[in-house]
């Protein structure tokens, strides 16, 4: 919390210190009266650690592409607080350390879905073909 602690974290744990083929996708920008909202889609190769995504885990050599939202919010002019969302299993499948078998858990098709909207959106759910033909 604070200015700082704020410069500490983006210097040295967030944006300083990301792979160096980090690559952010923009994919949807909303902006309101006092805060912006940014849907990208955020990939790189874990050569590197990664402490604010993967705290502890050593460089895989694995590549992770993942949907990822930011909310930005303003007051008086001056960032007041940036909340990052995104789906950690993904994450943990992509580098290797998540199996996902019997688990409702994508890898990199979750990050291919946001900018390729012929993907299925369903596929994880094992009824969705019951419904089929059914009225709406």
């Amino acid at each position: 919390m604070g200015h700082d602690q704020l410069k500490r974290f983006y210097k040295y744990h967030f944006i300083g210190n990301n792979p160096p083929d980090t690559e952010l996708r923009p994919v949807s920008r909303t902006i309101g009266a006092d805060q912006i909202v940014d849907e990208m889609v955020f990939s790189f190769t874990h050569t590197s650690d990664v402490d604010w995504m993967l705290p502890g885990i050593a460089p895989t050599g694995r590549r992770v592409e993942i949907p990822l939202v930011a909310i930005v919010r303003f007051v008086d002019g001056k960032v007041a607080h940036e909340h990052i969302y995104w789906d950690q299993a993904s994450v943990l499948v992509q580098v290797g350390l998540l199996d996902p078998t019997g688990l409702p858990v994508a890898g990199i098709e979750t990050a291919r879905k946001v900018v390729d909207k012929t993907q299925p959106s369903n596929a994880l759910m094992a009824r969705w073909a019951s419904s089929e033909g059914k009225p709406i």
